[in-house]
C-alpha cells in the first residue's frame, strides 16, 4: 500500500474518531448527586456509565495522538521506519494499523 493510502487511512480514521469523541461528550459529563432526583442504584449506575465513557474517551485520545504522530512522519518522510530502531516496520503490520509507531520485535520489547 502506498503512503498516500496510509495517509489518506488515517485522515480518514482521524475525522472519525473525532466525531466519536464530539458524540460521547454528553456521557461523561458530571453525574447529578442529589438522591432527590435520582435513586442510589441509578446514580451508581451513572457513575459506572460515566467512567466507562471516561475511559473509551482516554482511549480514543490515545489512538488521536498515534494517527497525529503517524501523520507527522509521513510528512517528515518517516513513515513505515521504526521509531525505535529505525529498520522498517513489516507491510502486514502497517496495513493492519497505520498508526503503529514500531515494527514487531521492538513492539513486543
Amino acid at each position: 500500500m502506498a503512503k498516500t493510502n496510509y495517509k489518506q487511512q488515517l485522515q480518514d480514521d482521524k475525522i472519525a474518531l473525532q466525531n466519536l469523541i464530539t458524540l460521547a461528550g454528553d456521557e461523561s459529563n458530571a453525574v447529578e448527586l442529589d438522591q432527590s432526583k435520582l435513586g442510589r442504584l441509578s446514580r451508581m449506575d451513572a457513575l459506572q456509565k460515566q467512567a466507562m465513557s471516561q475511559e473509551v474517551n482516554r482511549r480514543r485520545q490515545i489512538e488521536l495522538t498515534r494517527i497525529n504522530a503517524a501523520l507527522l512522519r509521513i510528512e517528515e518522510d518517516e513513515f513505515g521506519y521504526c521509531i525505535t530502531c529505525g529498520e522498517e516496520i513489516e507491510l502486514q503490520r502497517l496495513a493492519l494499523n497505520p498508526s503503529l509507531p514500531q515494527c514487531g520485535k521492538c513492539a513486543a520489547g
